[in-house]
């Protein structure tokens, strides 16, 4: 009994060794790895240390001797945000009007490109994949092929110069619906058969067991789709005629004219609209990589 608990004990000491010195051989790897990305980070992060640096200098210093990281004290202030918060007030216009547009675009997206993936992975009817490769080709066509027959058709429904003019024609986005397709095609559709048995309606099913389920690849999705709408200027500029309705793009690309660039704002003004995407990603990290993960393996 003693010679059995001393050879248990050896062999549990000698595999725990044998742990140990893996993880050891392992540091190596992980020094490199983590040297490798503090590297990556650091390349992106000083593009915005720039800016922001540049923020508290004069534009046209910036412009004329280019943009770099320096700090001289004595030639720097807050000038340039004084100015932007005070006299510039259509500043804040245009960043209430893109963050009312983004909200907007960003949940209608969200709601119909999930109805229609769920139809696409839940059930079965004619030409259904005629359909989904149409949605490929959609994905595979440039906007600016489309822009033209869009303008087109938002004057004919006389949607120009609105929001709702700038919203419809992407609230199928085909990228959206594409991911969470894929992401759906991974779950049992015994579940489904469960809640009909149950009782439950074709609505009830998707909001009540499809939905939850979905919450993973929803905020990967709103994160990329809130940066695309968020960024967006060619189609806005297009749809909006009013100074008024400007979203935050089109307003900071105001200050650049032919008769003189106000780089002061322009600076600031960048660099503030960085910021709500920044903060966003940085909040919704976790759920972002967690759903592009789930997507990945389930598709």
């Amino acid at each position: 009994m003693q010679n059995n608990l001393e050879f248990n004990s050896r062999k549990s000491y000698k595999k725990s060794t044998q742990i140990i010195a893996g993880k050891g051989k392992n540091i190596p790897t992980r020094v490199m790895i983590f040297a490798l990305f503090s590297v990556i980070a650091l390349v992106l992060i000083i593009p915005f240390y720039t800016l922001l640096i540049s923020t508290f200098k004069d534009g046209a210093v910036v412009v004329a001797n280019g943009m770099d990281a320096s700090i001289d004290i004595a030639k720097m202030s807050f000038k340039n945000y004084v100015i932007l918060f005070t006299e510039k007030n259509s500043f804040f216009t245009w960043f209430f009007n893109s963050l009312f547009l983004t909200i907007g675009q960003v949940a209608l997206q969200l709601f119909v490109s999930a109805f229609v993936a769920y139809g696409f992975a839940m059930y079965d009817f004619k030409g259904k994949n005629f359909l989904f490769i149409c949605v490929l080709f959609v994905m595979m066509v440039p906007f600016e092929i489309l822009m033209l027959p869009l303008y087109s058709q938002i004057s004919t429904m006389h949607l120009t110069n609105s929001y709702a003019g700038i919203i419809l024609p992407s609230i199928a986005q085909a990228s959206t619906i594409f991911f969470f397709r894929q992401y759906l095609s991974g779950i049992p559709k015994d579940l489904v058969e469960a809640g009909r048995i149950d009782g439950a309606s074709e609505y009830g099913i998707f909001f009540r067991l499809i939905l939850p389920i979905m919450k993973p690849s929803f905020a990967a999705m709103a994160i990329l789709n809130a940066m695309g709408s968020w960024n967006n200027l060619l189609w806005p500029m297009l749809v909006l005629k009013d100074s008024s309705k400007f979203t935050l793009p089109i307003g900071l690309n105001t200050l650049m004219t032919p008769y003189g660039n106000n780089f002061n704002l322009l600076f600031v003004g960048s660099f503030l609209s960085i910021l709500p995407i920044f903060i966003l990603f940085m909040c919704f990290q976790k759920y972002f990589v967690d759903g592009m993960t789930a997507g990945a393996v389930k598709g």
